[in-house]
């Protein structure tokens, strides 16, 4: 019998969600030596180099100040590094490549990550447990929900001053790649207070993921999809109506457990999403699905379809524009395995 995720209700302690706090598997083996700069986008040298010299910096900040004979000193700010780039230019190598390089406690996450941590933690408790780090390590920072935002910066501001270094990325889109620093403007004007100990890396390239890409693929059929599902070991089958209000109903905290373990999610009937609330968890899912490699095949409409032209054209754009990738990826992975 086929499972359902629908039928899933992962229950996850707070020492758990901070030990998940790790690079994707696929960066599991990374390393500044294993990115290999394109010889036509000096830029991409530079991060390098700059990624090496902030790995060096921070453990040094980490290993802590002068003490006195009496009393431990306070311990130093923690510094800063901002990647900046369009999509797929090799920028979560590089933060995967300083953590792996950097002394343990550390956390890497999503800016959905942590904002999902303090959703679900609360902000002191959230505060505690990332500030004894000697870095955290946020993939694609976004400025698209002022709340988020401010939240994240001042949780940033407070580990920074307990001695945590920060270092995050965030995509630029294609059509702001030629504004010079545009994301990196808005990036440090939303964290003032920490602005300071920020220095902004530009990384430029194309995008690795959509070159020579096919459109969409078509949609399985109902009887294929069911077929799939039963002849693979550990695959799950959901309505796409089942699924999102089951989405609803777990905090996107969880999204990584309700997955892990699977080998195949099957989708039936996908249709586009109905609003920005269902639109958003879906974009929870497919980070997740991604991380996780798991391969995603569908009936209904193309994956391509799931976000409506007037989200894509919204404040989430670069949300709706990465999952879209990303499913059609998984999508790309399933016809290749079977």
């Amino acid at each position: 019998m086929v499972a359902h995720l629908s039928d899933r209700n992962p229950v996850i302690a707070a020492d758990a969600m901070i030990g998940e706090m790790v690079p994707p598997t696929m960066f599991d083996e990374v390393s500044f030596d294993s990115y290999i700069p394109d010889p036509n986008e000096p830029s991409q040298a530079a991060a390098v180099a700059a990624a090496r010299d902030f790995v060096t910096r921070a453990s040094k900040v980490r290993s802590g100040g002068k003490r006195g004979l009496f009393r431990k000193a306070a311990p130093p700010q923690g510094i800063g590094l901002y990647l900046d780039g369009g999509f797929g230019v090799g920028k979560t190598h590089l933060l995967a490549s300083i953590f792996h390089s950097m002394p343990e406690p550390k956390a890497f996450a999503t800016f959905g990550e942590v904002t999902n941590l303090v959703g679900a933690l609360g902000y002191t408790d959230s505060l505690e447990r990332l500030s004894g780090h000697s870095v955290l390590c946020i993939d694609e920072f976004e400025l698209d929900d002022p709340g988020d935002t401010m939240v994240v910066s001042r949780l940033l501001s407070e580990l920074s001053a307990r001695g945590v270094s920060i270092v995050a990325t965030s995509n630029t889109l294609p059509g702001q790649l030629g504004e010079g620093r545009f994301a990196a403007q808005d990036f440090l004007r939303e964290i003032q207070k920490l602005s300071s100990i920020f220095e902004s890396i530009r990384v430029d390239g194309p995008d690795y993921r959509h070159r020579d890409l096919p459109p969409a693929p078509e949609p399985a059929t109902a009887a294929e999809l069911v077929a799939q599902a039963e002849a693979t070991p550990g695959a799950t089958l959901d309505s796409f109506d089942d699924l999102t209000a089951h989405l609803a109903k777990l905090h996107p905290s969880k999204y990584k457990s309700l997955v892990e373990g699977v080998t195949l999610v099957c989708i039936s009937d996908v249709r586009p999403a109905a609003d920005q609330a269902v639109a958003l968890r879906l974009v929870a899912l497919a980070d997740r699905l991604y991380d996780a490699d798991i391969p995603v095949v569908t009936s209904g409409v193309k994956l391509d379809e799931i976000f409506t032209p007037e989200m894509v054209a919204g404040g989430y754009r670069k949300k709706y524009l990465r999952a879209t990738s990303r499913l059609l990826a998984l999508s790309r992975f399933a016809e290749t395995a079977s």
